[in-house]
């Protein structure tokens, strides 16, 4: 059994004493991070991924030398971790540079199997990258996009009005898991059935809920499913997933003699080996909060470690909201159905200057529409100034809400 699991108040500093990040101090005191959403802090395993595959000999792939075939194999390597990340095949994921550009590539490729009068779906709640994409491949080819609204301030999406949108000329409906912004989990499941009952395709962002939440492409049945390894303690790296069938069926936008086949076909230029060999950490890293057979029995009980300890902590966070009179939560007033991610305003103080404020006591939080700015519109403050967000992860601790709360009071 993981010598964390439970995590709890009792083992949380062993376990943070993994991440130098959460060590260091400026300015005499030590950093809060709550800035995860935009990208979590590193164990020691992970950093050390990086230069360990440096140190081994650096090559590309395709050499009749030991070298080279050590890099073969970690990227078969990586293939093995992300297929237990995502209950998926190994041939069914493809690297890129971020999910932003693994996005953008795919959707240009994709879409050629579009025409003029065909249909997407996008949504109002979705992070830039997951509808900029979509949008754009959808203008180079004369198709037609609709945008689905969410139903009221939680920020769900209305599935009553996905209803009226879908019809058999829709090709594509481009969802996020959960919100980057409000941490609102998407019911995927009834999206998936409702889009694939009119012979519609789902592509899903799941780069917010990854870090905190095990999916299964296959349980879902989702087609495409996108994230990005930086949020949930890994490297800047993206990955796609893909039926193997749907990826094997579009053709990519490659140089005439790189591999043909999925997914292979899709990894444009050399991949970035040293941030492979820190995925690999990184996902074991998450497999080392629990205990099973497998890698995947790994990861599911060390996702439902951490998942149990974040609710702990998102509960105690939100009953400490109530004692400030002017906060005004965007998203689930309560801990189930979200993630540990809270969208705050406090009257009409601007969200810029409150993290301001808060940086310079060493506590991180990010502010503004966060390239979620269909959402911010929706809750008609984005010309305000957006959001202040406050993530919390694995890794934080009671008496660092603690800190965030009293320096919040100070500042307001």
């Amino acid at each position: 059994m993981s010598s964390y699991s439970p995590l709890n108040s009792n083992n949380i500093q062993a376990l943070r004493a993994q991440f130098p990040a959460l060590q260091r101090e400026v300015k005499g005191v030590t950093p809060v991070y709550l800035d995860g959403p935009g990208g979590t802090q590193m164990p020691d395993s992970v950093i050390d991924a990086f230069s360990a595959y440096l140190k081994g000999g650096n090559s590309n792939l395709g050499g009749k030398f030991q070298v080279s075939q050590e890099t073969v194999d970690l990227v078969t390597q990586a293939r093995e971790s992300a297929a237990a990340l995502l209950g998926s095949a190994p041939n069914e994921v493809f690297f890129g540079a971020n999910m932003t550009s693994v996005t953008f590539s795919f959707s240009r490729a994709l879409s050629q199997q579009w025409e003029e009068g065909d249909e997407v779906i996008v949504s109002v709640a979705d992070h830039g990258a997951n509808r900029s994409s979509w949008i754009m491949a959808a203008q180079d080819r004369g198709v037609t996009v609709h945008h689905l609204p969410i139903k009221d301030r939680s920020g769900a999406l209305d599935l009553n009005t996905l209803e009226t949108l879908l019809s058999e000329k829709t090709k594509l409906v481009a969802v996020t898991a959960a919100s980057n912004i409000t941490g609102t989990i998407t019911d995927l499941e009834a999206v998936i059935a409702k889009s694939h009952a009119v012979g519609a395709k789902v592509f899903v962002d799941a780069v917010h809920l990854l870090p905190h939440q095990l999916v299964d492409v296959k349980s879902l049945d989702v087609d495409f499913l996108a994230g990005s390894a930086y949020k949930f303690y890994g490297p800047h790296l993206g990955f796609l997933y893909g039926k193997f069938d749907l990826l094997s069926d579009v053709t990519p936008y490659k140089v005439e003699p790189a591999p043909s086949f999925a997914p292979n076909c899709f990894e444009t230029g050399t991949l970035n080996f040293e941030a492979l060999s820190a995925f690999v950490a990184s996902v074991a890293y998450l497999a080392s909060l629990g205990d099973g057979d497998t890698l995947r029995s790994r990861l599911a009980k060390g996702y439902d470690n951490l998942h149990q300890y974040e609710s702990v902590l998102s509960a105690y966070f939100l009953e400490k909201l109530q004692s400030v009179e002017s906060a005004e939560l965007y998203g689930i007033d309560g801990v189930e159905g979200r993630t540990a991610t809270f969208a705050l305003r406090f009257g009409d103080r601007d969200p810029l200057e409150i993290a301001e404020a808060l940086g310079k006591q060493q506590i991180y939080v990010w502010s503004g529409h966060l390239y979620a700015d269909k959402l911010t519109d929706a809750f008609g403050v984005t010309e305000k100034g957006g959001i202040l967000r406050v993530g919390l992860m694995h890794y934080n601790t009671f008496e660092e809400i603690d800190r965030f709360f009293d320096a919040l009071k100070s500042i307001l």
